[in-house]
């Protein structure tokens, strides 16, 4: 049942970053075992909105896990995840730095007991001097510099609509791990992987991270257009915003073709990339005009048919839609829960749906009754 059947993740993580890697292992066939304080995960109280009694945010990031409770202050709750611990391929945390060794399942503590554990620890800022700087993503695109670069202009900069550096750390986490445990099949031996949010972001932010390091250039804001492209940008039409993305010389000739406007692409204000960037007004102006006299859907048939990437502005609903329409099959049902799925296509190991979001505590007793035993989970 998927491509890490077999393998046992312990989840000792909460909130985003952590059970989103999780669930992404879960997703590819991995037992996951999330395990809970008696209070519970954070998000299970993040909500409007609700589904079923539940946050729909803890929802989320939490299918295929199994979850059990445990009080890890105390010394029946250390002895129970240490026999977890000695059971599992993989572990995953995101306490505070130092909240681990603390609670006795430490990277130190956990080796001990299982030589061939991968440790995977996500934190803010590091285990460095950033250690005990408390992080919610929020903050960390704010001191990152991605704020900086996202809203209309250096005035009214706003954070990402989604919490992209969680997201981003969940990803490296995951990736992280699918590499340590492929070290572990060639030695036999664990390893500790360190994740933070803070250089996570300063990684996704690729082009302008990247510029600064190279050039000692800083971005700004500049709205839904591109530093270094144009057009590639959102342009009005007879109804709704159209974006259009052509990325090179030959992008922009079929767009000025498919526009009724040939001659745009030989116009020594647009003949190439450079001369866009150097005439970006008078060309969104041009292209405003040409588009006035049809809808953003229509404009997206034609163009799309001519090669040229472009789309609407759609809201969640319409972009899940979108997806429908092309097949690619967004939501699926999970034991009555509906749940976004993987984007993974995994032709010989297809990922698998095998577990609803886990009340708290569901699986204490199961879980319990299989650490007493040698079975497979």
């Amino acid at each position: 049942m998927g491509a890490l059947a077999g393998l046992v993740v312990a989840d000792f993580s909460r909130v985003l970053a952590g059970p989103y890697a999780t669930m992404l292992l879960g997703d590819l066939g991995a037992t996951v075992i999330k395990v809970e304080s008696p209070a519970g995960d954070d998000t299970r109280r993040w909500g409007p909105p609700w589904a079923g009694g539940t946050s729909t945010y803890y929802r989320s990031v939490n299918r295929n896990k199994r979850g059990i409770v445990l009080n890890l202050s105390t010394v029946e709750g250390r002895a129970i995840a240490h026999r977890l611990i000695r059971r599992a391929d993989v572990l995953i945390e995101n306490f505070r730095v130092g909240g681990a060794d603390k609670l006795g399942i430490g990277y130190e503590q956990a080796s001990r007991l299982n030589p061939g554990l991968v440790y995977c620890s996500i934190s803010g800022y590091g285990s460095g001097s950033g250690s005990l700087l408390p992080a919610y993503d929020l903050v960390v695109q704010a001191v990152s510099g991605l704020v900086s670069l996202t809203g209309l202009d250096e005035h009214h900069t706003t954070k990402a609509g989604i919490p992209i550096a969680d997201l981003m750390a969940g990803l490296h986490a995951a990736i992280g791990v699918l590499a340590a445990l492929h070290h572990r099949a060639t030695t036999g031996l664990g390893q500790h992987v360190e994740v933070n949010l803070l250089s996570s972001m300063l990684s996704g932010m690729v082009n302008f991270t990247g510029a600064y390091a190279q050039t000692g250039s800083v971005g700004r804001a500049m709205g839904i257009a591109h530093p270094s492209i144009c057009p590639y940008e959102p342009y009005p039409t007879a109804d709704r915003p159209l974006v259009i993305a052509a990325g090179n010389d030959r992008q922009f000739a079929a767009l000025c073709t498919a526009l009724g406007r040939p001659d745009l692409a030989t116009d020594p204000r647009f003949r190439g990339n450079d001369q866009r960037l150097s005439h970006r007004p008078e060309l969104a102006e041009l292209i405003t005009g040409l588009l006035a006299g049809r809808g953003a859907d229509a404009w997206a048939k034609a163009l799309g048919e001519a090669g040229v990437p472009c789309g609407p502005i759609n809201d969640v609903a319409g972009g899940v839609e979108l997806a429908r329409q092309l097949g690619l099959e967004p939501v699926v049902e999970v034991d009555g829960v509906a749940q976004v799925a993987s984007p993974w296509r995994m032709h010989s190991t297809p990922v698998s749906y095998r577990h609803a979001p886990p009340h708290l505590g569901a699986d204490t007793e199961d879980v319990l009754r299989w650490l007493s035993t040698e079975e497979e989970p």
